[in-house]
């Protein structure tokens, strides 16, 4: 603990309007102190500093401790604590870094649990589990619209910073966008850190510490997000994807003993995390963002000892003497006794000329809070006929005056959920284009208008749209797999007895039968998105996720190697060995 450099007027707690800030009660406090130790503290005490890699999960026992970012003339307040009430938010439960500083106010005593204790504590007590869960969720989205964590400083034209912001907001990272293009005082921050706009984008930390123009795997490793299996260790069970099948074989595969490593190149969640709200999946009657449900889920992987981690692109499968390994984009491998492949699909780009020139400025394949904050209060347009453009026109036209929804089909029912079908058509600001198709973008370097064609009369017009969000399908990602497993002729990945009869086509028959979700090699299985007839549903999803574990210990079995765990940590074999 350290000394804060200011001592700042009296403060008030924060009031608790929306359940981000709950008291516990006295029994719950009672048992917290069974895990951990009761201090005393002093006014200007600082409990865990913005940055700090870990740090305590503290209750305020006595007097108040206020959250701040910054420090001295740049301190911003976020939220005071009292007695009962608990400090932190979601990092302190994946690990990653601080992003504000807990200072003592008024001085008094706090308990501190350590973190390790504390998530042993919360596997018996589901009642303090979903409270503090609940809590952290809330803080996160508050400190994500405060605009709180890092800055982000570059061009919004440049694709180096469009990769970061994008990465920042696919993994929910509190920061704050400063656009060279229009904002004034950005050349002056520059200045005062001895960056040349020729350096951007940048990123700074804890208001000095600047990285120019980082990777995503700098700026995760900076926040403590990445933390890339040992190349030493043999995992029993390695989930390439960490979508809605990925995440759920990890909970599952880790709830059952399994040594589980799950890596994605992106982030948490897949193509279901770039969704505003879900509505249809099962025991959520409100609905839940596609990057709520996928923070639940890691957090609760996590929970059952899963290593996740983001980002850790796929690039290569390869055999290493009898195991599986995966290549990594940084060079790293890690192996595996079994492997699932859950790596979904991506969203295909409209064949129209121009489209480059907008990607990512104006023309997205997600509509998140990132996206809306570029065109707020301007008009735009959505184009697709799935559940997908559905739920991103109905999200947009909360936070714009006119939402135009492009529909190849003639019928909008055709490939959306009536549950969709039916809120578009009553909501007053959305304009649906039946039959129709984008010809053309304008602009000069930001998208204006769209020149659009009804399909059966052939006639064309121009409409007025400052974005344009595409959902027009979707293609597997599977070119990393380098042919070592059987695929249809759109590139997803075959199981099952198809994928018997293509390895049998090809030469390739194992004289072994593949499982319902096995691959056309032993011990590779494929969920989701990314294998031939699945459903592309996230509820789908999550049940094939959690199947594959079943077919995961049959595997392991077969291998004839006694327990799941005999193996789990021997070295990994390289080709020099």
């Amino acid at each position: 603990m350290g000394t804060s450099p200011t001592e700042p007027a009296a403060v008030t707690e924060t009031p608790d309007f929306y359940g981000a800030y709950p008291r516990l009660t006295e029994d719950q406090v009672e048992e917290l102190a069974r895990h951990g130790e009761r201090r005393r503290t002093r006014a200007g005490e600082v409990l865990f500093r913005e940055g700090d890699s870990s740090y305590d999960f503290f209750v305020v026992l006595e007097g108040l401790v206020a959250i701040v970012q910054g420090e001295g003339g740049d301190e911003k307040l976020i939220a005071v604590h009292g007695p009962g009430r608990f400090l932190g938010e979601l990092g302190l439960l994946s690990g990653q870094a601080a992003l504000f500083t807990a200072v003592v106010r008024e001085p008094g005593e706090v308990l501190a649990v350590p973190v390790e204790r504390l998530r042993d504590l919360v596997q018996q007590d589901p009642t303090l589990a979903d409270l503090i869960l609940r809590a952290y969720l809330l803080r996160r989205e508050y400190l994500i619209g405060l605009g709180a964590g890092f800055k982000i400083v570059g061009s919004r034209f440049s694709p180096d910073t469009r990769r970061l912001r994008e990465f920042a907001a696919r993994n929910r990272l509190p920061h704050t966008f400063v656009d060279l293009e229009d904002d004034s005082a950005a050349e002056a921050l520059l200045r005062q850190l001895d960056v040349s706009p020729a350096d951007t984008p940048v990123v700074i930390w804890r208001g000095t510490q600047v990285l120019r123009n980082p990777s995503t795997s700098e700026l995760a490793s900076l926040l403590g997000l990445r933390r890339a299996a040992p190349e030493s260790t043999l995992c029993d069970l390695l989930v390439v994807g960490a979508g809605p099948a990925g995440l759920a074989a990890a909970v599952y595969g880790a709830s059952e003993g399994l040594v589980t490593v799950a890596v994605d190149a992106i982030a948490t969640g897949g193509q279901a995390g770039t969704s505003s709200r879900i509505e249809n999946y099962l025991g959520f009657p409100a609905g839940i963002s596609g990057a709520e449900l996928a923070e639940r889920a890691a957090i609760q992987a996590r929970k059952f000892g899963a290593q996740i981690s983001v980002p850790a692109e796929a690039v290569a499968l390869e055999e290493r003497d009898g195991h599986h390994a995966v290549r990594l984009g940084e060079g790293e491998a890690v192996a595996g006794r079994t492997v699932l492949i859950a790596t979904g699909v991506h969203y295909r780009r409209l064949p129209v000329p121009r489209l480059e020139e907008f990607e990512g400025i104006s023309v997205y394949y997600a509509a998140t809070w990132m996206e809306v904050q570029l065109c707020r209060g301007d008009p735009v347009a959505v184009v697709g006929g799935g559940n997908s453009a559905g739920q991103a026109t109905l999200f947009l036209a909360q936070h714009t005056p006119l939402t135009r929804l492009i529909v190849r089909e003639a019928d909008l029912a055709e490939h959306m959920s009536r549950y969709l079908v039916d809120r578009i058509e009553r909501t007053e600001n959305v304009e649906v284009l039946l039959h129709t198709e984008v010809r053309e973008l304008v602009g000069e370097r930001t998208l204006e208008a769209l020149v659009v064609e009804d399909v059966l009369d052939g006639e064309r017009r121009q409409v007025e749209a400052r974005a344009m969000f595409v959902f027009i399908g979707a293609e597997p990602h599977t070119a990393w797999l380098g042919g070592q497993v059987a695929l249809d002729e759109r590139g997803y990945v075959l199981t099952g007895p198809e994928a018997a009869r293509a390895a049998a086509g090809d030469g390739r028959a194992t004289g072994h039968d593949p499982v319902l979700l096995e691959t056309s090699h032993p011990g590779i299985l494929a969920a989701g998105d990314v294998r031939c007839g699945s459903t592309k549903r996230v509820a789908s999803a999550v049940g094939e996720g959690s199947v594959a574990i079943l077919q995961v210990h049959r595997q392991l079995e077969l291998l004839g190697r006694g327990g799941v765990h005999e193996f789990a940590e021997r070295p990994i074999p390289t080709a020099a060995t």
